[in-house]
């Protein structure tokens, strides 16, 4: 079987979390495959599962069984120190809370994963100014979190994500601290950057922000019970 073309390779996940003898099952053999250049929604109620997913793909925990392939490395098979490398590699995190410095520019939070991943000084704000200059707010890059508006962080955040060119980039409710005209906004630039080429997945209970996307896998009790290509918002034939 070719795999060349997954981002995501999912294969009969499973994830239970132990507490002393209590073990509480999470998710109940998962399995999909993400094609590079896909634009997904995951969703679900709360408990359904999703944010333990997210946490899977997003290599910040392991399952407890079953096979996950990223961009054709079996993550099962990685020590900490190759995942945390991987993740810095393969993987850019968008989040509801933006997550950035609050004492640090825009440029610097950007620069960021550059920092770790070694890359000279000036290398690296050259190419994080680049990235603002991508998301639209070039101008900003000496400004602090705290003189930013909502869409403004979201956007710092977005271009901290792509900064070492990732295989995946992940969402998390990404509008959920956002008003609706903002959140449409950066909506759009989801849109662009999956136009690009960028392989996007966004968890949301959001429809609205759903229907952004070109596929929608829906959770229920830790099993996949739809999986469903759908016609994005403002898809022009």
């Amino acid at each position: 079987m070719n795999d060349s073309g997954r981002a995501i390779d999912l294969r009969d996940i499973h994830k239970t979390y132990e507490n002393g003898p209590l073990k509480v099952p999470v998710l109940h053999g998962i399995t999909f495959t993400i094609e590079r250049g896909e634009y997904v929604a995951v969703m679900g109620p709360s408990g359904s599962g999703k944010s333990t997913l997210m946490n899977l793909i997003g290599c910040l925990d392991r399952p407890t069984s079953g096979t996950y392939i990223l961009d054709g490395v079996d993550v099962s098979k990685l020590d900490d120190n190759a995942l945390a490398l991987l993740r810095l590699r393969k993987l850019g995190f968008v989040f509801q809370g933006f997550n950035l410095l609050a004492r640090t520019d825009a440029l610097n939070n950007v620069a960021l994963p550059l920092f770790y991943a070694g890359i000279p000084v000036k290398r690296r704000l050259k190419l994080a100014q680049q990235a603002l200059e991508n998301v639209g707010i070039g101008d900003r890059g000496h400004h602090q979190p705290s003189q930013l508006s909502g869409g403004q962080q979201q956007r710092v955040a977005i271009a901290r994500a792509l900064i070492n060119d990732p295989a995946v980039l992940l969402a998390d409710e990404p509008t959920g601290n956002l008003d609706s005209r903002t959140s449409d906004d950066i909506m759009a630039l989801f849109s662009r950057l999956h136009e690009s080429g960028r392989t996007i997945v966004m968890v949301t209970h959001d429809e609205n922000v759903a229907k952004n996307a070109h596929r929608v896998i829906r959770l229920l009790d830790g099993l996949v019970v739809a999986d469903m290509v759908t016609e994005p918002a403002g898809h022009l034939l």
